[in-house]
């Protein structure tokens, strides 16, 4: 017991000095991969060591390859921080090590994840008696809808697939807006159901799916389809057109899923909720609470509004179990899993309702102060409509796009991270963290300027 102690108190000591240096640190790592495997890496050793010398060491020798994601100016990706009560959450959740897969070994874990599930619900105006479950991360979150939607959908058509599989099933498509997240055909091959079963839809200059295309599409062939949407292009943080979209699916007889990895928590805002107009209709979303809700690593969100969706795929009986009435099991692929309902039911209750609004609401505010800052520095040119909270820049042709981006990690002082939009190379900046202050993006603003004038 007195190694836990010694090693925690090490840990809280180290912890909070990491976080007093995110002002003045490098935003990106100083070291590369090859060079932590150095300082990590070496022959197991045969003796062990105090606990607390090795979290010394460990903090000391990663220290070169951390990111400052925690801190105000780490805009690469899509990545949030994290909000002061889930971070504490999250370091109980730890200390309390519970397993959160069933209400009976881990009522206080299940209870957490319920609560905050209905919290979530509630904010972002979805149907009441939506399920809500917890994975890994967006990715995850996706596939447990779209599992549920695969179920549904063969149901539908007369196959049962836990029962008969896949084999000579009724082929399901799987109907995608050109610019979706790569994360969608990832679980449509997780799923079995192959690459080929995607069908894409036109988008327009922004991402957003076009309906007329999506009518054709749909019209084109008949059988058991899926139809995926999206919250929030990752490159230009665009909205499809929910209310359309989601009409002409209806005569379809076609399960509606939105991805919305950040671009969901717009519906807890009055201000942006218009930008999901018609969202609520759909059968699925899924989100990632450690983007815009900036609970930490890792928590995807998985919402259905049919609860039998889910637990007809994911539910579990073995005789060693002592299982309950809606076990958190029964909603995401793990059993065994991290009690992740903790941290976000400590964001949500530190949030409230109208903190969560403001948390959305400051994100895109510090996008269009971003943006416009961007715009006003001569060669450097915002490609997007900044509607939410993504910024997409280009600082002329590819190859010196290219090179302002490396100059802008190399310099420490703020992370952008590079990406390609109608085939041209382009700089992307997602504001996620609630850490970022407007001064944060005055200074990046600054940063850049001078990156362009050294070009």
């Amino acid at each position: 017991m007195d190694d836990r102690h010694r090693a925690l108190a090490r840990s809280y000591e180290l912890s909070a000095g990491f976080l007093d240096t995110l002002d003045d640190r490098p935003v990106w790592p100083r070291a590369t991969y090859e060079e932590m495997l150095k300082a990590l890496g070496g022959a197991l050793p045969a003796g062990g060591s105090d606990p607390a010398d090795v979290i010394t060491d460990l903090a000391r020798l990663a220290d070169p390859g951390l990111a400052g994601i925690a801190g105000g100016r780490f805009f690469g990706f899509v990545i949030g921080g994290e909000l002061p009560a889930a971070l504490g959450a999250d370091w109980l959740t730890s200390v309390w090590d519970q397993n959160a897969g069933l209400n009976s070994v881990a009522p206080a874990a299940a209870a957490a994840e319920t609560i905050a599930g209905r919290w979530i619900v509630d904010a972002l105006g979805l149907p009441g008696g939506t399920t809500v479950g917890l994975a890994t991360g967006g990715m995850m979150a996706n596939y447990a809808c779209l599992s549920a939607a695969r179920h549904t959908v063969l149901a539908r058509a007369g196959w049962d697939v836990n029962q008969r599989g896949l084999f000579e099933a009724p082929r399901v498509r799987v109907v995608v807006g050109r610019d979706r997240h790569d994360t969608i055909d990832r679980a449509v091959r997780f799923l079995g159901l192959g690459q080929d079963a995607v069908r894409e839809v036109a988008t327009d200059n922004q991402g957003r799916l076009d309906t007329a295309a999506l009518a054709s599409v749909l019209a084109a062939d008949g059988g058991p389809v899926i139809v995926c949407l999206q919250a929030g292009e990752v490159h230009t943080g665009a909205f499809d057109p929910f209310g359309e979209a989601i009409e002409i699916t209806r005569r379809h007889d076609a399960w509606v899923h939105v991805d919305g990895a950040f671009g969901l928590w717009a519906a807890a805002s009055p201000r942006l909720r218009h930008l999901t107009d018609g969202m609520a209709a759909a059968d699925s979303w899924a989100t990632d609470a450690h983007k815009t809700l900036n609970v930490p690593y890792d928590c995807g969100v998985a919402l259905v509004r049919d609860p039998a969706a889910l637990a007809s795929v994911f539910g579990v009986h073995a005789d060693y179990l002592i299982e309950g009435q809606g076990d958190p099991t029964e909603r995401v692929p793990e059993l065994s899993r991290r009690a992740r309902g903790f941290p976000v039911w400590a964001a949500l209750r530190s949030l409230g309702g109208d903190g969560l609004a403001a948390l959305v609401e400051q994100l895109c505010a510090r996008a269009t102060q971003m943006a416009t800052g961007l715009a006003a520095i001569p060669g450097v040119e915002v490609v997007n409509e900044v509607a939410f909270t993504q910024v997409m820049t280009s600082f002329g042709d590819d190859a010196r796009t290219a090179e302002a981006g490396r100059r802008l990690l190399a310099g420490g002082e703020a992370a952008f991270t590079p990406a390609t939009w109608r085939g041209r190379g382009v700089q992307r900046c997602s504001l996620s963290s609630w850490a970022t202050t407007a001064a944060d993006v005055d200074r990046t603003v600054e940063a850049v300027r001078r990156v362009v004038a050294s070009l």
